[in-house]
């Protein structure tokens, strides 16, 4: 029961009270209120309100409900009177002052679009800790709903005509799961002022379960003559600040039951623009990966560190701008190296693009065997070349490595001819995958920073369940969450 206290006093307690005994197909034989669907559709049949007198303290009390109220709690002197005869009698005699509420009995409010009237208000706890409040709102044309609150947070409380239906590991109400969140509960009514629809008693005690899912809460409340249910909606600040003027916290920490993520919808926006732009991603590397070839050419070298020029060309660059890239591979280079200086220069207006490749490749044998590193190709890309006719311009060397050694001890071995080649291919529409990869990156960081807030939002709110961690709570908990 820890897990439930720490819930009841800093997550708007369990919320166990949003079920009331007697409520529609009770089996106890007590008061049985209107059910949603059938509250009165004539006029005739609205109940008018009705003055009386309490027997404890002489006060005039005015019944809302009149014709549906069975019990009323003075609001001077709070002695509890059953009002269901026209003879009011006594039930339980208190000398107390009325409490000070955040909303006065008989404070009328507009909630889902209905008005609704405060008419009766009930203390609760856990064996008188933990408290909280609820308000019993009635409209004559849509029966009774439940405020409830800790001064937390506030929920519209709805009691259900039939039983919710199981599912796996859960309960299913209109198509929705709800997953378990509080087991057990016991909670007793301490203080009662207005009028009820049942013959409230303090001291009356229930056994309470919940159920959750985000902005939702499905509650089960039982005594040893009947079980009745209720689903009970968060409300927004705005709503309840609307309807009745009262300002919650915005932002309460622990989350509430059934508070959902803040962080969860802008995660799932950021889910699908992500996968949107990695597959845009995809098909640009599919269409511009290769490129168009727009020169081939091959260059001889000797592994002597002679530098040699070499103009290739013409080369047509017909967009506005493009990407050119310059690659170029040296299939017989072993233990040696080329360094290639590019310069691609505009026949028309002698603009020149530079750029320098390096093509290495080495090989040996050592105590731990064979080795090998680098490559025999190099590719190097210009961004944003204009559109133009030019000449690819090339000076390179090519050198060896330690002169005379064979490939398997570290040393090049003669190499015939002495004369190589140097493939050059020149394409265009290349595409820069290191910038896209950024790109990538630099749109999941924020959801990576939703997930981390969202995942502790959801262990945090968990972790006032008697249930413990599930999901993406329980999967990112670490030991030291343990």
């Amino acid at each position: 029961m820890a897990s439930r206290r720490i819930s009841m006093s800093a997550a708007t307690s369990a919320w166990p009270s949003w079920r009331r005994p007697g409520c529609a197909g009770s089996k106890a034989g007590r008061f049985r209120p209107m059910a949603s669907e059938a509250i009165i559709s004539a006029a005739a049949e609205v109940p008018a309100a009705k003055a009386l007198s309490c027997p404890s303290c002489g006060g005039t009390l005015s019944l809302k409900a009149a014709g549906y109220t069975v019990s009323i709690a003075c609001v001077y002197c709070g002695s509890i009177l059953d009002v269901a005869n026209d003879d009011v009698r006594l039930i339980t005699e208190y000398h107390r002052q009325a409490a000070e509420l955040e909303i006065p009995l008989g404070t009328r409010g507009r909630l889902k679009g209905v008005e609704w009237e405060a008419i009766g208000y009930v203390e609760r706890s856990e064996g008188g800790a933990y408290p909280w409040s609820e308000y019993l709102l009635f409209n004559p044309y849509h029966g009774y709903r439940w405020l409830i609150t800790n001064g937390r947070g506030w929920s519209f409380g709805e009691m259900l005509t039939r039983t919710p239906g199981a599912g796996h590991g859960s309960l299913v109400l209109d198509g929705h799961g709800y997953a378990p969140f509080f087991r057990g509960g016991r909670a007793q009514v301490d203080y009662v002022l207005g009028e009820f629809y049942w013959r409230v008693r303090v001291g009356e005690e229930v056994v309470t379960d919940d159920w959750v899912r985000p902005g939702f809460m499905l509650s089960r409340e039982q005594n040893a003559q009947e079980v009745s249910w209720t689903v009970s909606e968060l409300l927004s600040p705005r709503e309840i600040r609307g309807a009745f003027g009262v300002r919650p916290p915005r932002k309460p920490w622990p989350p509430l039951p059934h508070q959902p993520s803040p962080y969860a919808g802008d995660m799932k926006k950021l889910v699908w623009t992500g996968v949107g732009t990695a597959l845009f991603v995809f098909l640009l590397l599919v269409v511009m990966g290769s490129g168009s070839t727009l020169l081939r050419g091959n260059l001889p070298y000797a592994l002597d560190g002679t530098s040699r020029t070499a103009t290739l060309g013409p080369i047509t660059a017909t967009r506005p701008y493009q990407a050119i890239a310059i690659n170029a591979h040296v299939p017989q280079l072993d233990n040696a190296w080329v360094d290639l200086d590019y310069a691609l220069v505009d026949r028309k207006t002698q603009a020149s693009y530079e750029a320098y490749g390096l093509a290495e490749r080495y090989s040996g044998r050592d105590s731990d065997g064979d080795w090998s590193e680098g490559s025999r190709s190099a590719e190097v890309k210009l961004a944003a070349v204009p559109a133009g006719t030019y000449d690819l311009v090339v000076d390179y060397s090519a050198q060896r490595w330690n002169s005379g050694l064979s490939a398997n001890t570290g040393f090049v071995s003669a190499l015939t001819p002495d004369q190589r080649e140097i493939s050059v291919r020149v394409s265009s529409g290349s595409f820069f995958g290191s910038n896209a990869l950024i790109a990538l990156i630099l749109l999941f960081l924020p959801l990576l920073f939703f997930l981390h807030r969202h995942v502790k939002f959801e262990q945090a709110r968990q972790d006032e369940s008697d249930v413990g961690r599930t999901g993406m709570a329980r999967l990112f908990t670490s030991s030291d969450d343990d």
